[in-house]
């Protein structure tokens, strides 16, 4: 079982082999493929009446004698390959993320995770993955990101989800198999509501390192007089219940 993100806002458009088999006239598909039967081989392909993207024929066990995938070299693998589960865990209050991610810090990267990081940038139109778990009760705080979107997948548990937008905020219910998505610059929060964990899968449009302000973030670094202002909130009161960090 796969679950998959393109990195597309348009409709998909994929080309399957046997597609494109059966588009190719069928002496160009000879002259390009040159099997010993020639021609007569070429047709004596039959196109199925069902879509072939995914291809488990009945008499699979006749058609198929021997199946052998070869490993290829670490450096191969690791440009496409990453062990999202597991990766080094990045802990929050409230829960821990797991990422496969380009980082512009390559310091604590193992080589193979470099060789992922490195390839992910290389590329345009890339994502990037992530798992995040919520512990029971816990909340992931009110953020934005600057240069992706978001989308994400509920693996297990069940929480809430707050988009807020300029003078009101969306909120609905989150459960197993729910799919949801935070357009770029789009401030956002999920909390678990539940007795378990809410376990996520998220990508983001970015090949990039992800660009993320945290709510705590840009109120807290608010000068108190404005916010005294912003609020009506005397200052003092501001000062004692949001000390600055030394």
């Amino acid at each position: 079982l796969f679950l998959l993100f393109f990195s597309t806002h348009e409709e998909l458009q994929t080309l399957d082999v046997d597609d494109a088999f059966f588009s190719t006239p069928e002496d160009v598909a000879a002259r390009a493929l040159q099997p010993r039967g020639g021609l007569k081989f070429i047709r004596s392909f039959q196109k199925q009446a069902e879509d072939q993207a995914v291809n488990l024929p009945p008499n699979l066990h006749q058609l198929v004698h021997n199946a052998t995938y070869p490993q290829s070299p670490p450096h191969m693998v690791w440009r496409y390959f990453y062990d999202l589960q597991g990766s080094a865990e990045d802990p929050f209050p409230g829960g821990l993320f797991q990422w496969a991610r380009f980082s512009l810090n390559t310091s604590n990267l193992s080589p193979t995770e470099k060789i992922f990081s490195d390839s992910l940038h290389q590329h345009e139109d890339t994502l990037t993955l992530a798992t995040l778990r919520i512990f029971s009760n816990g909340l992931g705080q009110p953020h934005f990101h600057f240069n992706a979107n978001e989308m994400g997948y509920v693996i297990s548990g069940c929480g809430q989800v707050g988009v807020v937008l300029a003078g009101t905020t969306s909120s609905f219910n989150i459960g197993i198999g729910d799919v949801f998505f935070f357009p770029v610059g789009t401030q956002h929060y999920i909390k678990s509501v539940c007795d378990e964990d809410l376990l996520l899968l998220l990508a983001y449009s970015t090949g990039d390192q992800l660009q993320t302000l945290r709510f705590n973030s840009y109120f807290r670094s608010t000068s108190d007089h404005i916010l005294a202002q912003l609020f009506h909130k005397a200052q003092v009161d501001l000062q004692e219940n949001f000390p600055r960090a030394t």
